[in-house]
């Protein structure tokens, strides 16, 4: 990639802690940092029993188990969180699990303030950004917010063993997206670049080895340091054609957040390509390929991930309201965005056709 003079890059503070175990043994220290006495822990119903083992670990800190995180935040589930933080006097809250239980996490922390430690689970991504979203009336809204940022984030690879592979798979695909559009963002920088052409590394490196041995503690540690580092790329920048189609798939139409990520990066990177050859060439070194989307789509098809709209339940008369949502709401992207060119996209991602 050529070298800019010319970019601004902005961090925030957060600590972050990677190690086996860590889950259990590092959340309680993390909140005794912050100086935090009563934790809300929040969480989805698949995984709940990890969430009861960080609740146990943080004792009389914690303040209560909520279990009630859903995918996309629906606003009243919001709602209820929030109230639940309030009654039980939470100065913190502390979310274990996918995007969705970081996501709710969040939800709070943006009415309330209160500061918010992730303990993920999936390589989502979703704990190194300031971004939050919610859904409401069948549509989702997002947002940047300082509040939202969580001010820990706890990665225990042992916490990823028990994810099944299609998700391994889906949701690594998922932190891939952050980094690709990351590279060809406004608000790129020559350390983004780095940050992303090593996190698709680790990351395009870890996934096989997963699919093969789901229990190799090694390969854990490596996907969730990738996706570490592609959740900072997305936490530092802003994403383009990619992450809306994904949003308006997933809020209107219900779709499975990684698995949508999954099926669409491909197509999206190749709508971009033209665009952005400095992206390419760092996408190519670090997933060895000469064309990245290609490369891409043949890595979800090697690991058995989905690779059509239709394998996810999107019906082909739906595509023409998606591709109208998307083009109808303004946003950075480095290829000029229009619904002819949208409904191309999803035209080829609904058949999963090779791109």
């Amino acid at each position: 990639m050529t070298f800019s003079a010319d970019f601004t890059y902005e961090s925030r503070p957060v600590r972050v802690v990677l190690r086996s175990g860590a889950a259990v043994t590092a959340t309680p220290g993390e909140a005794e940092h912050l100086g935090l006495r009563r934790l809300l822990v929040v969480c989805g119903s698949r995984g709940e029993a990890v969430a009861r083992a960080v609740a146990d670990a943080l004792g009389d800190a914690c303040a209560g188990l909520h279990a009630e995180a859903r995918m996309h935040v629906p606003v009243e589930d919001a709602d209820r969180a929030v109230a639940v933080a309030r009654a039980t006097g939470a100065d913190g809250v502390v979310a274990v699990g996918g995007g969705s239980s970081i996501g709710l996490g969040k939800a709070i922390a943006l009415r309330t303030g209160l500061p918010l430690i992730a303990v993920p689970s999936t390589y989502s991504g979703s704990e190194m950004t300031p971004v939050w979203g919610l859904t409401e009336g069948g549509v989702k809204r997002t947002g940047r917010d300082p509040k939202v940022q969580p001010r820990s984030v706890v990665y225990d690879p042992e916490l990823t063993v028990s994810l099944p592979v299609p998700l391994t798979v889906t949701s690594g695909i998922n932190a891939l997206a952050h980094a690709v559009e990351a590279l060809y963002a406004p608000d790129t920088s020559p350390l983004i670049a780095l940050m992303a052409q090593d996190g698709v590394r680790a990351m395009g490196e870890a996934l096989p080895l997963l699919a093969a041995r789901p229990d190799d503690l090694d390969a854990r540690g490596r996907a969730l340091y990738g996706a570490w580092l592609c959740g900072a790329c997305l936490g530092a920048t802003t994403m383009g054609l990619h992450h809306k189609l994904c949003h308006v798939l997933g809020g209107t139409f219900g779709l499975p957040h990684a698995d949508t990520h999954t099926v669409v990066l491909p197509y999206a990177l190749a709508y971009n390509a033209p665009a952005v050859p400095g992206a390419l060439t760092v996408l190519g070194r670090a997933l060895d390929a000469d064309d990245p989307a290609r490369a891409l789509w043949d890595l979800a098809g090697r690991l058995g991930a989905p690779r059509s709209l239709a394998e996810l339940g999107l019906k082909e008369t739906d595509l023409a309201e998606a591709a109208v949502q998307v083009a109808g709401q303004p946003y950075a992207n480095p290829r000029p965005v229009t619904a002819e060119g949208v409904r191309e996209v999803l035209q080829a991602a609904y058949e999963g056709r090779r791109p």
